[in-house]
């Protein structure tokens, strides 16, 4: 009985152990971050061996598999009892420290291949100790299968190629990916939540006073109805809800999330690179090439790090990188790649490759459209406060009473100082801190158009010049502008002529009117001369305008209001006599 017991235990303890040597050994690294994490302060607190966790890594790897080959051979039985019987009460007792004090969500003996809860982990460890405790009392019956002289070159063969399987994996990619990112992948996908999907328990315990006497009350989310003082809550997850494969993958910059955006690309390169201090000098001299030869190609390029503001503009200073970097979650990033830096690249956030750096000339880069240019959101923020900004004085002119004046204060944030000076200083003053700002972004980025900021930021721009003196220096941006469709063309119909009546020519289609006083005292209100006036409103419908030129000029200065054609003689007559 004992001898069948010890042969069925040799078979199950063998090959589970080569199986979680071989997991682990497929993926090191992702092993040394789970010693990592063993070794860090909150756990086992040493932290002295997590520089020398991936060696170690490696080493308890490999011991696993020659230890599952030597039990199969039966080949020095007594040194493999008694190393299977110290890892696995070593290994039992880790799992047990880390499951009762819940320390390490998953223990991971078996990689990502098969994840375990820490009480799986060690039930799985409990019966494995039985089998090896049976394999250690009947060591006697554990007899070589094969002849003894071939043993020890099995075992080294064996070992020489689990060091190189060890080397290939680290220098390039695991060979079997098990991870929630692995090639194939829909991110956006892996993070939804299906429907009818189970929600996370909670119980609630409320704590109120109740004539002096404490009195716990527990639900499982509303409040109760009790009659005396609340003091607190303390909240318990009593079964955990479904969690997606992907749940901690975020694109971040300045406070904004990129995340949808960057998904939403058909050729997008991320250069993941969790720690840009551990990050390999010569894998970023080889990622500089790659990079920049992809945007050449018209593929959108972004680094993710989980390092500081401060390290990424140091890294991109001293290998004169030109793409920009976003924060994701160092977790995260070592789960995607196990490679820093790495490649990965995405088809409208579906993974189609990844790549270590030591094999960046095999990313396949066929030239691609470039995507429209992304939204700029610190650049719209700024614009959007200065298109307030622009409107804020000239909405105090409008207020016709005080009580229109102080309810206008208040919608633009003007002070009550503010709201009794004179609207015009204040406004000039803003007019011309806007410009110079305008002008700037022009220098930087061109028009600031709807495919930078969006809709409706992108007539922010437009609105500071044509309040400007600098409509005739930046027309013909304005104009270019309107022709890509970046602004509606019938602010470009408005600018030009705004420009046309201020040199004294007649205007195109009718947007500009003025006024003139009079002998009468009753000022004389015009639409400004337009040319070929007979042919306006056609021209105003491909502007983009939905009024005739009466109906427009009824809206500037009243229903009744008759529009007529004026001459550039006739002006000039009129200005005389206001004069």
């Amino acid at each position: 009985m004992m001898k069948i017991l010890v042969g069925f235990s040799r078979i199950f303890v063998a090959a589970l152990f080569l199986f979680s040597g071989f997991i682990k050994l497929n993926d090191p690294l992702g092993f040394s971050y789970k010693l990592q994490e063993y070794f860090s302060e909150g756990v086992l607190n040493m932290e002295f061996l997590i520089p020398i966790a991936l060696l170690l890594a490696v080493f308890l790897c490999i011991f696993e598999i020659i230890v599952g080959i030597t039990l199969l051979l039966g080949y020095l039985p007594k040194f493999t009892v008694w190393s299977l019987l110290g890892m696995i009460v070593f290994f039992t007792f880790l799992t047990f420290y880390s499951a009762y004090f819940n320390k390490v969500t998953d223990c991971g003996c078996f990689g990502d291949a098969l994840p375990l809860t820490p009480w799986e982990s060690f039930t799985k460890d409990v019966i494995l100790l039985v089998f090896i405790l049976i394999l250690f009392f009947g060591r006697k019956y554990i007899t070589p299968i094969l002849p003894e002289n071939s043993h020890k070159w099995i075992v080294f063969v064996s070992f020489t190629a689990c060091l190189a399987f060890a080397y290939h994996v680290l220098m390039h990619l695991p060979t079997f990916d098990f991870r929630a990112y692995k090639i194939g992948t829909n991110i956006e996908e892996g993070m939804s939540v299906p429907e009818g999907a189970p929600e996370a328990e909670f119980e609630y315990s409320w704590k109120f006073d109740v004539n002096g006497k404490e009195e716990i009350i527990k639900t499982s989310g509303e409040y109760p109805q009790v009659d005396g003082k609340y003091i607190g809550v303390e909240t318990k997850m009593i079964e955990e809800g479904y969690i997606p494969p992907i749940h901690d993958f975020a694109i971040e910059k300045d406070g904004n999330d990129y995340t949808a955006e960057f998904l939403e690309k058909e050729n997008v390169i991320l250069i993941v690179m969790y720690n840009l201090s551990k990050s390999e000098g010569e894998g970023m001299s080889v990622i500089k090439g790659l990079t920049d030869k992809a945007m050449a190609q018209g593929y959108d390029v972004i680094g993710l790090t989980a390092s500081s503001p401060e390290a990424v503009a140091q890294k991109k200073e001293t290998y004169n990188l030109n793409f920009d970097f976003y924060s994701t979650d160092e977790t995260a990033l070592k789960t995607i790649l196990r490679s820093n830096p790495g490649i990965v690249k995405l088809n409208k956030g579906t993974i189609t490759e990844k790549l270590n750096w030591n094999d960046a000339d095999q990313l396949i880069l066929d030239k691609v459209t470039p995507s429209k240019p992304r939204i700029n959101k610190e650049l719209k923020s700024k614009l959007d406060s200065i298109a307030k900004l622009d409107q804020k004085f000239r909405k105090l002119m409008q207020a016709k009473t005080v009580e229109e004046r102080d309810s206008i204060a208040k919608l633009v944030g003007a002070t009550e100082e503010e709201a009794l000076s004179d609207y015009w200083f204040q406004q000039n003053k803003i007019d011309s801190s806007n410009t110079v700002y305008i002008e700037g972004v022009f220098k930087q980025y061109g028009y600031p158009g709807k495919s930078l900021v969006g809709e409706p930021t992108n007539k922010a721009a437009w609105y500071v010049i044509q309040h400007s003196d600098k409509i005739d220096k930046y027309l013909p941006l304005i104009k270019e502008a309107g022709e890509k469709e970046e602004i509606p063309f019938r602010l470009v119909a408005m600018m030009e002529d705004r420009y046309l009546m201020g040199k004294g020519e007649e205007q195109v289609y009718g947007t500009q009117g003025m006024t003139f006083n009079s002998d009468t005292n009753k000022p004389i209100d015009i639409i400004w001369p337009i040319k070929d006036a007979e042919s306006v409103n056609e021209r105003r419908v491909k502007a983009g305008y939905n009024t005739t030129i009466e109906e427009y000029a009824k809206l500037l200065y009243g229903d009744t209001f008759e529009y007529k054609v004026y001459t550039l003689e006739e002006v000039e007559q009129l200005k005389q006599k206001s004069n």
